[in-house]
């Protein structure tokens, strides 16, 4: 039996999403145990050029719900990325999370060999629904659920690999 394309995508999304907001949680426990200013680890960075958590977590929405969108060619649903503190990265990924809920299975599955297009500012991109999922969307998921981690793990928070796994 194949792999529908849903169960490659939102599942795991939103198994991504919850850990992010678990991370998140972790992350704001101990700048108030330790007497943090939360916007340093909002606002902390890997490297001068690189984007904050902030921004970390808004991509990472915004590729989950991007990815079921050009796939199942659905409505967009806009966040825009105005968050500043731990709580309104929270209510992103929770209106995420419930976006990701909401977008039925027989939009996505099916779609394996539907050409998808990608804008960015570097141009379109056109893939096969397979293609996008598997080279694209996930990758570029894990890349900021990673990043997030990594930020938070960087000023000290005590994170271990089973926290960004899930606690399996």
């Amino acid at each position: 039996m194949a792999t529908e394309l849903y169960d490659l995508t939102v599942p795991a999304f939103l198994r991504g999403l919850r850990v992010l907001s678990t991370l998140l949680d972790k992350g704001a426990a101990f700048a108030a145990e330790q007497g943090i200013d939360p916007a340093t680890l909002t606002g902390a960075r890997l490297i001068e050029d690189m984007r904050p958590l902030t921004a970390q977590v808004q991509l990472a929405t915004d590729s989950a719900k991007g990815a079921v969108i050009r796939i199942g060619e659905l409505e967009p649903f806009p966040l825009p990325d105005t968050e500043e503190t731990f709580a309104d990265l929270q209510d992103r990924i929770a209106r995420t999370i419930a976006f990701l809920e909401s977008v039925p299975r027989d939009r996505i599955d099916g779609r394996e060999e539907a050409t998808v297009i990608l804008k960015t500012s570097r141009g379109e991109f056109s893939s096969t629904g397979r293609s996008h999922v598997l080279t694209f969307s996930l990758p570029n998921f894990y890349f900021h659920l990673t990043t997030a981690y990594a930020l938070l793990r960087q000023a000290g928070v005590p994170l271990g690999k089973l926290d960004y796994l899930g606690g399996l």
